[in-house]
């Protein structure tokens, strides 16, 4: 198995979890061409997708996916507030239930709520044989359930307080951006106190996910990470393509 990053951040969001006969995307925050490029065009791979909330960096272009027959799986809720904008009234987004697993090909996934500012946000878990498991959790200020057996983790890592702080004094952004990410987006301090709390004898990979154009220090993050669980951290840069097996290679 492996993670392929089609784009991560404000511009838009898109992964996709392969190996040589299935896909499973999450987020569809990028055209569709661009997820079929990704996987050399094998329209066949993809058993479905995954999408955490109705935000258009998440969710712009979920009409493209079902349009082309895949299943795009979201919160009830978030399926309600994306299905108001489709052209197409016909289509269709499929909603799961916090806490009740469901099957996407032979991935496993269990949604949980998570904290932003829309409808039903969601964060997911999610199994295959070949990688373990999984947690994926974005656009949250924080994770409230502790996760076990985690071979994997994706995890947002938006902004650090004193670099936004300084932003704020020097003008770059104004005091309510501040307040907003604040009430939405997971923090470099957050980040890593999420992951000290859970169990990570079993990952091999964390994965900074969102991080902000401004408020950010990419290296830094991926350093400060490093330091703080002695894992093999990257950061969701456009373009990442990395193993994410079960076990390290």
């Amino acid at each position: 198995m492996r993670l392929h990053v089609l784009a991560s951040g404000s511009s838009g969001n898109g992964y996709v979890l392969y190996n040589d006969h299935e896909a499973l995307v999450i987020e569809c925050g990028v055209p569709y061409s661009q997820c079929l490029r990704a996987i050399d065009f094998h329209r066949e791979w993809i058993v479905g997708a995954l999408v955490t909330h109705e935000h258009q960096d998440h969710a712009k272009y979920v009409e493209q996916y079902l349009e082309a027959g895949i299943k795009v799986y979201a919160s009830e809720g978030t399926c309600k507030a994306e299905e108001q904008l489709f052209k197409k009234k016909l289509l269709k987004m499929t909603p799961v239930a916090n806490q009740q697993l469901f099957e996407v090909g032979r991935f496993k996934v269990l949604p949980f709520d998570t904290e932003h500012d829309c409808a039903e946000p969601f964060g997911f878990l999610v199994y295959h044989e070949e990688m373990g498991q999984i947690l994926f959790a974005t656009d949250t200020y924080y994770l409230k359930y502790q996760f076990p057996n985690l071979t994997h983790i994706m995890l947002e890592c938006n902004y650090e307080s004193g670099i936004i702080e300084r932003n704020v004094q020097n003008k770059v952004i104004p005091p309510f951006y501040r307040d907003r990410v604040f009430r939405s987006h997971m923090s470099l301090e957050t980040h890593i106190s999420t992951l000290l709390a859970n169990d990570l004898s079993r990952v091999n990979t964390v994965v900074l996910l969102h991080l902000s154009h401004n408020n950010s220090s990419p290296a830094d993050f991926k350093k400060a990470v490093e330091e703080a669980t002695g894992k093999l951290v990257f950061v969701a840069d456009k373009g990442l393509d990395i193993p994410f097996n079960r076990n390290l290679i």
